[in-house]
Parts: structure tokens; sequence; C-alpha cells
């Protein structure tokens, strides 16, 4: 079977799919059951996880502080 045979066959069901609305019907529900759509609530709470994660002793600022004390300079060499 060639590929313009393939194509033809191809429309053909497509067309008879397209005509039968019930079959038709059946077919959207099957496709839409294999992507469920993410709600717009699930996605902006993402972050809400992490929320509270983090148990340390030290206030906020001791832990800024102690991570601007930790950095260290670049020492390589930028080559332009």
């Amino acid at each position: 079977m060639t590929a313009i045979q393939l194509n033809a066959e191809l429309y053909r069901a497509m067309g008879e799919i397209a005509n039968d609305e019930t079959l038709l019907a059946k077919v959207l529900k099957y496709v839409k059951s294999l992507t469920p759509a993410k709600t717009a609530k699930a996605e902006a709470g993402w972050a809400d996880h992490f929320a509270g994660a983090w148990k340390d002793s030290r206030s906020a600022e001791e832990i800024i502080s102690d991570i601007r004390d930790s950095r260290t300079p670049n020492s390589r060499e930028v080559v332009l």
C-alpha cells in the first residue's frame, strides 16, 4: 500500500468517525481521559508544598548573614 493509498484510507476513516456522532463523542472522551487538564489552582499552589519545610534554630537574619559570610570571590580569569 502506497502512502497516497494510506492517506486516502485515513481520510475515509476520519470521515466515517466524524459522521457518527456517538463514535466521535466516545473518541473525544477517550482522548480527554488520556490528557487530564491541570487546574490553575493546582499550578499556582505548587510552592505551598515547601512552606515550613526548613527547620532551623537560627533567625532569618542569622541565616542570611551566614550565607553572605560564606561567599568567596571568583578567582577565574574571564577571557572575552
